[in-house]
C-alpha cells in the first residue's frame, strides 16, 4: 500500500465509531467467549453479513476491555482495497502510534485481506490475542488450524435465537416449567413474528427499511459472484431463488441442472457449497452408514433466516409447516453444527432429523391432533429407532405436547416455543 496517511483517518474514525456503537441485544455467544478470554488463541467468529458480528465485538470489547485497551480495525471498509499481508506491520506501527501499545486486536470482516492468517499467526507467538470476524464459513474451516500457529477458537454467529428475539422485543422470557395460560399466549404470538420477521437485527431494528433484499443481493454479488469470479449471474440467481422457494424439502442436483438448465451437476453442486459457505443456505444429507451414499442421496435445503426468505422467495401459501421445519433446524444447527442428517427408515418413512451422536430423532410438524398425521409420525420414529438403536424421540408442534411410551422408547411430543427456550435435545 503506497500511502497509508488515509488510513490514519480511516482507523480515527473507526475506533470512534466502534466506541459510540449502540451495544442492542447481548448475544448467547458472549458468555460462550467469555471462557476463552484468557486463552492465547484467537477467536474466530464467522456468520452471516448483519448477523450481529460487528456488534458482537462491541459487546465483548465492553465486557472484556472497559478501558479500551485494544485496536479495531473494520476491513469491510473500501478504502482498505489497497491493502495487502505485507501492509500489516506498517498498520501495526500506525495502530501504536495512535492509541498506545495494545496487546489486543479486534478485526472485522477479516476475510477481504489475502494472507492475513500469516500476521495473526506471527503476532500470537508473540503473545498478542485476537478476535477477528468474518462472513465465510472457510474461517471454521479445518484448513484454517494449519495457517494459524497452534489452536483456535471457532464461534459461530447467527441471526437471533427465539431467546434473543423475545429480549429485543423487551418480552419477558416465561418458565417453561410453569406456563401460565397468559404467558402461553404471548409465547405463541410471539413465536409466530419471530417466524414472519427472522432474526436479523438490523431488519428487526428498521422494518421499514429493505434490509433482507438488500442483504440478499450483496451475498449474490459480492459474496459469492466476485469472491467466485462469476460473470454470468443469471443461472445462480435462479438457482438461488429456487432453493429459496423451496426451503425443507428434498431436492436433487441432477434434476436442478435439468429444471434449471445449469450445464452439469458440479455446477449445480458448486453453486450451492458457495452459497453455503457464505452463509444463505443449509444443505443436509440422508444419513448412511456409507458416505458415499449420503453424497448421492437427495438432500434438504434450509436457509439461514425465515424472515430472509420470506421477502425474497416465492410460495404459493404461507407454508407454515416447512417455515417451522426451516426454524427448528436452525436451532439444532446451533447446538449440533454439521452433525444433522434427515432419514429414511427400510420401509421409506421420513424422520426430518436425525442426530447420530445421539440417536435422536425428531419430527416437525404444525399438529398431530389428526390420528392419520399422528400414527404416520410416531410409526416413522418408531422405526427409525428400532434401526439404529435409539431409545429418543420427538415431535415438535405449533401447540402439542403429550409423552408415548412404546416398547421402552420414549416419544415426547412438544410445542416449538417451549422446545425452543429449553432446546434439550
Amino acid at each position: 500500500m503506497k500511502s497509508f496517511e488515509g488510513i490514519r483517518t480511516l482507523l480515527i474514525e473507526q475506533q470512534r465509531e466502534f466506541l459510540q456503537k449502540d451495544l442492542g441485544t447481548k448475544r448467547q455467544k458472549l458468555t460462550e467467549i467469555t471462557a476463552y478470554k484468557d486463552t492465547p488463541f484467537p477467536v474466530v467468529i464467522s456468520g452471516l453479513r448483519r448477523a450481529g458480528k460487528s456488534t458482537l465485538l462491541a459487546q465483548l470489547a465492553h465486557a472484556f476491555y472497559p478501558n479500551n485497551e485494544y485496536f479495531f480495525v473494520n476491513f469491510e471498509d473500501e478504502r482498505f482495497l489497497p491493502f495487502t499481508v505485507s501492509d500489516f506491520t506498517k498498520l501495526h506501527e500506525l495502530l501504536i502510534e495512535l492509541f498506545g501499545n495494545q496487546r489486543v486486536f479486534l478485526l472485522d470482516e477479516i476475510q477481504n485481506i489475502a494472507g492475513w492468517e500469516r500476521f495473526v499467526s506471527r503476532m500470537i507467538t508473540s503473545g498478542y490475542k485476537f478476535y477477528i470476524t468474518g462472513s465465510n464459513a472457510s474461517l471454521l474451516s479445518k484448513e484454517l488450524g494449519t495457517k494459524l500457529t497452534g489452536r483456535y477458537i471457532p464461534i459461530e454467529l447467527f441471526p437471533f435465537s427465539f431467546e434473543e428475539y423475545l429480549r429485543f422485543k423487551e418480552t419477558p422470557i416465561p418458565s417453561i416449567t410453569r406456563l401460565t395460560t397468559v404467558e402461553k399466549g404471548i409465547a405463541k404470538r410471539a413465536f409466530m413474528g419471530y417466524v414472519k420477521k427472522g432474526g436479523i437485527p438490523q431488519a428487526l431494528q428498521y422494518p421499514e427499511l429493505p434490509i433482507h433484499k438488500t442483504m440478499y443481493d450483496d451475498i449474490l454479488n459480492r459474496d459469492v459472484a466476485a469472491r467466485y469470479r462469476i460473470t454470468d449471474t443469471k443461472p445462480l440467481r435462479e438457482l438461488t431463488f429456487y432453493l429459496l422457494s423451496n426451503i425443507s424439502s428434498l431436492i436433487s442436483y441432477n434434476k436442478l441442472k435439468e429444471l434449471l438448465q445449469l450445464g452439469s451437476v458440479n455446477t449445480v453442486s458448486s453453486y450451492i457449497e458457495n452459497l453455503e459457505t457464505c452463509w444463505l443456505l443449509f444443505a443436509i444429507n440422508r444419513y448412511a452408514f456409507s458416505v458415499k451414499k449420503q453424497q448421492i442421496a437427495n438432500k434438504k435445503i434450509y436457509c439461514i433466516d425465515t424472515g430472509l426468505t420470506k421477502s425474497v422467495a416465492f410460495s404459493f401459501s404461507e407454508d407454515k409447516g416447512k417455515f417451522l421445519e426451516n426454524t427448528v433446524f436452525l436451532q439444532l444447527r446451533r447446538q449440533h453444527n454439521d452433525d444433522i442428517f434427515y432419514y429414511k427408515t427400510k420401509k421409506d418413512k421420513e424422520v426430518d432429523f436425525y442426530l447420530p451422536k445421539k440417536k435422536t430423532f425428531i419430527q416437525v410438524s404444525r399438529s398431530i391432533t389428526d390420528p392419520r398425521t399422528r400414527q404416520r409420525e410416531v410409526q416413522a420414529l418408531e422405526e427409525s429407532m428400532k434401526e439404529v438403536g435409539g431409545s429418543t424421540g420427538m415431535i415438535i408442534t405449533e401447540d402439542e405436547k403429550d409423552t408415548i411410551k412404546i416398547e421402552g422408547r420414549t416419544i415426547l411430543i412438544l410445542p416449538v416455543y417451549e422446545w425452543l427456550l429449553s432446546a434439550k435435545v
